[in-house]
């Protein structure tokens, strides 16, 4: 199994960006798949997760209304589309994949390797 996370970069307070996960080596339709970050210093935290049909989503209180979490069962790609980037925002975003929705990590079967998102004031 492998998840490839890209579209991580710098960007300016206020600015977007879109993060993608394409996935390989798993049945993609059949998995909940989350996306997580990890600042410097700081403990992995839950950002958003959607259910293996897409029909539901649940986003972070930090970033509900900023962050939509969406999935291309087709394409085997999860996305996360941030708007209105805040430094706190900062971190590396990892994308995972499990057979339950769940906001805590463990509860998670795969990972990908991260994408640095970094925001500037």
């Amino acid at each position: 199994v492998q998840l490839q996370a890209s579209g991580g970069g710098l960007v300016q307070a206020g600015g977007s960006l879109r993060l993608s996960c394409a996935a390989s080596g798993l049945t993609f339709s059949s998995y909940v798949m989350a996306w997580f970050r990890q600042a410097p210093g700081k403990e992995r935290e839950f950002v958003a997760v959607i259910t293996a049909s897409g029909a539901g989503t649940i986003h972070a209180d930090s970033v509900k209304g900023r962050f939509t979490i969406s999935r291309d069962n087709a394409k085997n790609t999860v996305f996360l589309q941030m708007n209105d980037l805040k430094p706190d925002d900062t971190a590396v975003y990892y994308c995972a994949a499990g057979s339950r929705v769940a906001l805590r990590g463990p509860s998670y079967d795969y990972w990908g390797q991260g994408t640095q998102v970094t925001v500037s004031s």
